[in-house]
């Protein structure tokens, strides 16, 4: 039997994502492909993304199930764009 996981490179790493499935939002820490099988002589990969929620918990889902969330900053909310604070220019 092989290791039971390996560590896999993702452009949404350390970025804001949504689970599809449960509609959480958290930061994408990790992107495993790990051996989820409970057979020692039949092996089941799936690539599990690691979230960490807002309130620091870590929960798993299958990473096609992750979208990138966009329009948010997690320094100053939602982002607006480049809009002066004081409107538009007369």
């Amino acid at each position: 039997m092989s290791e039971r996981y390996e560590y896999v490179p993702h452009r949404l790493l350390h970025r804001r994502v949504r689970d599809i499935a449960s509609g959480a939002e958290g930061e994408l820490m990790a992107v495993i492909n790990e051996n989820v099988s409970c057979s020692v002589t039949h092996e089941h990969w799936m690539k599990l993304a690691y979230v960490r929620g807002a309130s620091g918990r870590e929960f798993t889902t299958t990473i096609q199930n992750v979208e990138e969330v966009v329009g948010e900053r997690r320094d100053r909310g939602p982002y607006l764009g480049d809009l002066d604070p004081a409107g538009p220019c007369p």
